[in-house]
């Protein structure tokens, strides 16, 4: 817990003198390993935040002894080729038809909100880099999303200056899909009240559940509106790689642009993020500037590439190489076998949940499966408000008993009203005996966390009820 630890970190002052690095460094990796949650554990089932391949921090290490600045070729001849040949590496591993480009960045919020500052400056009809938003020919901009989409997108609309209100929220069916029919009305209803549809965004792999929208009919009436077509595919992109990837997610090669985290699914230390587009000079022309200070064209008239102009970052990381040196290591038929059996795991640990009377399945998609621990005795009455505010709060409960255990680590998700278990499995590390030990850990903790609230919780409706 969080007192603990920052006990167990203790307080220095700043040094003022040097000293010999090796016991400090000693000290601190005993306490890291111990303190850190250990995402690289076969049984962290926690978060899209994969085990991260070895190969990767060699890269890491390599490139911190080199140091090189990725935002002009000039200062990063190798690694900016490198990155090229990434970008490229990532397009075919997907399928993506015709000619791509991209910039690699920190992680899936970054990418997103590039994409959408792309968007904005293709689809505005108007100056918007020179003259903003507040100008006698602008028109609000507005957006659409499920209200599935991460949360990267309120952060995009306020950078923006569109403001948070400028986002859609289109209602999802009950897979947690974005609705097609509600996405094209709320469009239509814009359009008559003189506002200006810019951008719609799917989603291949929702953060909650992995729901993936469906892309082909998103496509189809960002087409038949001329907006921009932009796909959160932070997570479940690189699924679109197997041969047995559903038509909807397969729509994401219809994109304008499309978000990738190779340190999600393809197992590349963090930071590695990727925005992707069709429209090669789209990053450009949103975010180049040259100043009389930037002199990095002296290459005898051959052209190169520099990424400062593609994105917001001028000084930039090697972040290409621990992707590029992964790829070469276990090839594009190595990332689709272990994608494919993390899903396939997922799949079999949610027809294992369903063997248990006290478990409660809800959802599976992609490699991501959702459930609940219900008591048997509570079964019949779970559509009662004041149960499911109970297995609410139980299975919250149940949550922080798992983390605490060290036995395995799940996060949460919410289906409508319910608070549920969500297990998500991005890990090489992870086998059958790993996902086959979660569903009755669940079930022992779930009946420890039970036994303990259940007579507070109905003490306190007790209470409730005489006062």
């Amino acid at each position: 817990m969080p007192d603990a630890l920052r006990t167990a970190l203790g307080r220095r002052a700043m040094p003022e003198e040097g000293r010999d690095i090796a016991p400090v460094i000693e000290e601190f990796s005993k306490k890291f390993f111990r303190y850190s949650t250990h995402n690289g554990s076969p049984r962290f089932f926690g978060y899209i935040t994969s085990s991260a391949a070895p190969v990767g921090a060699l890269a890491d290490m390599l490139a911190a002894a080199v140091n090189p600045n990725c935002g002009a070729w000039a200062l990063s001849p190798i690694a900016t080729e490198i990155e090229n040949e990434t970008i490229r590496w990532l397009s075919e591993f997907m399928g993506l038809p015709g000619t791509w480009d991209g910039v690699l960045v920190s992680g899936g919020n970054m990418a997103n909100m590039v994409g959408f500052s792309a968007a904005r400056t293709a689809k505005a009809r108007w100056d918007i880099r020179s003259n903003g938003l507040a100008v006698d020919d602008a028109r609000r901009l507005v957006l659409y999303t499920s209200k599935e989409t991460h949360t990267w997108i309120n952060k995009a609309a306020d950078l923006g200056g569109l403001g948070t209100n400028a986002v859609r929220w289109i209602p999802t069916d009950n897979e947690l899909r974005m609705r097609a029919d509600a996405l094209e009305k709320a469009i239509t209803d814009d359009l008559v009240a003189g506002l200006a549809p810019f951008m719609v965004i799917g989603t291949a792999g929702t953060v909650g559940t992995g729901a993936i929208d469906p892309l082909p009919a998103i496509a189809q009436i960002c087409k038949k509106y001329d907006l921009w077509f932009h796909v959160d595919g932070a997570y479940g992109a690189p699924a679109v790689a197997l041969d047995d990837a559903s038509d909807d997610l397969k729509g994401l090669r219809l994109a304008d642009s499309i978000a990738i985290d190779p340190h999600k699914w393809l197992y590349s230390p963090v930071e590695a993020g990727c925005i992707l587009t069709r429209h090669p000079s789209a990053l450009r022309d949103a975010f180049s500037f040259k100043p009389h200070y930037y002199q990095f064209d002296d290459n005898e008239g051959q052209e190169v590439k520099n990424y400062f102009e593609y994105g917001p970052q001028n000084s930039r990381g090697f972040r290409a190489l621990k992707i590029w040196l992964a790829f070469q290591q276990v090839g594009a038929s190595g990332y689709r076998r272990m994608i494919g059996d993390e899903i396939a795991l997922a799949h079999r640990l949610y027809e294992m949940i369903g063997e248990h009377d006290s478990l409660e399945r809800g959802t599976v998609s992609l490699s991501i499966a959702t459930f609940r621990f219900v008591p048997p005795d509570l079964r019949a009455s779970t559509d009662d408000e004041s149960t499911t505010n109970y297995l609410n709060e139980l299975n919250a409960r149940i949550v922080t008993a798992i983390r605490l255990s060290g036995e395995a680590f799940v996060s949460n998700a919410f289906l409508g009203e319910r608070f549920m278990l969500r297990a998500c499995i991005v890990n090489f590390r992870t086998t059958l005996n790993d996902v086959a030990a979660l569903p009755d850990l669940v079930v022992r903790l779930g009946r420890e966390v039970d036994a303990k609230l259940r007579p507070a919780t109905l003490r306190r409706s007790e209470v409730g009820a005489r006062s």
